[in-house]
């Protein structure tokens, strides 16, 4: 488990600046609020094939964090297996975390 990722994430929300869930960050790709959208390591392919269908139409990055969906739901409250953060800054720290633990982007 990536603690810093998690501890971003837990920062990230309590400022307001994320959303979870598939349709939540769905809709944040599409209206052009997510910055990036992060991923549990145990997110079923299908919809992580869908989420990255949908970043990929507005070039939004997808990274695959080592956190599983319990390790989101210890530290979140809420069993969710994507991500989407909608802030710049936020975004940039998350998507280094990610690829530092994973080795690159996968």
């Amino acid at each position: 488990m990536n603690s810093k990722l998690i501890g971003l994430i837990t920062i990230c929300r309590k400022a307001g600046r994320m959303v979870m869930g598939f349709d939540p960050s769905k809709e944040a790709i599409e209206s052009g609020k997510a910055f990036s959208v992060i991923l549990a390591s145990d997110i079923s392919p299908k919809t992580e094939k869908e989420i990255r269908f949908f970043a990929g139409k507005r070039n939004v990055p997808v990274a695959v964090s080592d956190c599983t969906i319990n390790e989101f739901y210890c530290s979140l409250g809420k069993k969710v297996g994507v991500i989407a953060i909608c802030d710049e800054g936020f975004s940039k720290k998350a998507l280094a975390l990610t690829e530092q633990n994973n080795g690159s982007e996968k």
